[in-house]
């Protein structure tokens, strides 16, 4: 099937940009990588009337650490590639979640082509990239002809597939703050098969303090709800204990609490409730580990 007919735009500059999407508002489309706008308009589950092709706008595909009067924070543009992210020293050593959790992403062929901010945008809620820029605490930054604003990671992602975006507006970057020295992450997942979206994905990010206990911990978990998702009461029990086997156990059986996940033929909501348990146990064990420097 091929995609229905549709007016492609390319801007030459961001203020361009803008005005296209203030022009044609809801009829429009951002294209960066593609790999996810384009499989639907060729399955005909999208249909723009209005595609604005951002690759030539000059400095989104900028990828940088900032060094600005608070802690370092990691800044990647709208066009930066999946691949360009997973293989870049500046994301390895600022936000190496970004990075594991990026390698699962389908193939490298994709993730060539595919856009990290695109995946945010796009808001699949069985996402790698959400669930993980979710679990740093990191900031979408959006602009429109009206200026710029950011969004806190968890408030961008509303649903299933949408996000707080405004009519007129894009995504032109994300942003990572920096994380306190004894900090681990991880990121583990089941899927049917190598480069399938996960069934159940999680993503941990621990701090320790200098005496070993646990002094932050952020867990997000991706294809068990109908968004990316924080396992707030899992961090509640990991918070403050020793990080032993006894307190990454109570973290694991606490993991599914609250969720509603749709069961499809890939997991029935329970398989993907057990699935967030064992998940979350395997990914916090490893992220205390790496954040005592034993992993």
């Amino acid at each position: 099937m091929k995609p229905a007919a549709f007016a492609y735009l390319a801007p030459r500059d961001l203020d361009e940009a803008l005005d296209q999407l203030a022009e044609h508002g809801a009829d429009a489309r951002v294209l960066a990588g593609g790999q996810s706008l384009v499989r639907l308009m060729n399955a005909r589950l999208a249909s723009p009337a209005v595609v604005v092709d951002i690759n030539r706008v000059p400095g989104l595909d900028s990828l940088a650490v900032t060094n600005g009067s608070g802690p370092a924070t990691l800044r990647l543009g709208a066009t930066v590639r999946q691949r360009t992210s997973e293989l870049s020293p500046d994301v390895a050593a600022h936000a190496p979640l970004l990075v594991e959790a990026g390698a699962h992403v389908a193939h490298a062929p994709v993730r060539s082509r595919g856009t990290v901010v695109g995946s945010v945008a796009f808001a699949d809620p069985s996402a790698e990239l959400p669930t993980a820029l979710l679990a740093l605490d990191g900031r979408v930054v959006v602009r429109s002809r009206a200026g710029e604003r950011t969004i806190e990671a968890d408030d961008f992602f509303t649903g299933a597939f949408t996000n707080a975006l405004d009519a007129g507006e894009m995504v032109v970057a994300i942003e990572v703050p920096g994380s306190p020295p004894g900090t681990g992450s991880a990121f583990v997942e089941v899927a049917r098969r190598h480069g399938d979206l996960p069934v159940c994905g999680v993503a941990a990010v621990v701090t320790r303090s200098d005496d070993g206990r646990v002094s932050s911990a952020r867990i997000a978990l991706c294809g068990a709800d109908e968004r990316p998702v924080r396992a707030r009461a899992a961090e509640d029990a990991l918070t403050g204990s020793d990080g032993g086997a006894d307190a990454v156990a109570e973290a694991a059986a606490r993991a599914a609490d609250g969720l509603s996940p749709r069961g499809d033929c890939h997991g029935s909501p329970d398989f993907r409730r057990h699935l967030a348990r064992i998940l979350t146990g395997r990914a916090v064990s490893t992220a205390v580990h790496r954040a005592a420097g034993e992993a």
